[in-house]
């Protein structure tokens, strides 16, 4: 009898990093990326999260930034980055994703 393997992409919601920065940069207010890496930091480390090293949570957060700058929810203005008022969409699932179903039994 053949197995049937399931290989469809599963999507995950958002990570503690993501979830972070758009609670920093729902602020009104614009700031560069070391001080807004230093509150994202400071809350991960807060929620005890902050794991892997300082510098690749720095770079795990740039990344994210860019990510969330080239989906229009964040504005980068010279080195200054601004969270926009579709920010809040970061952090649910994108609509028409697939959903992997619930396992049963």
């Amino acid at each position: 009898m053949l197995m049937q393997r399931k290989s469809a992409f599963s999507r995950r919601g958002p990570d503690l990093v993501t979830e972070e920065l758009v609670a920093v940069l729902t602020k009104k207010t614009a700031m560069e990326f070391k001080q807004l890496f230093d509150m994202v930091h400071e809350r991960l480390k807060a929620r005890n999260a902050a794991s892997g090293g300082e510098e690749m949570l720095r770079l795990r957060a740039y990344e994210k930034l860019q990510a969330l700058v080239s989906r229009g929810m964040v504005k980068k203005t010279g080195k200054k980055y601004k969270g926009l008022a579709s920010l809040a969409k970061a952090l649910t699932p994108e609509a028409g994703a697939p959903v992997a179903p619930a396992k049963a039994g």
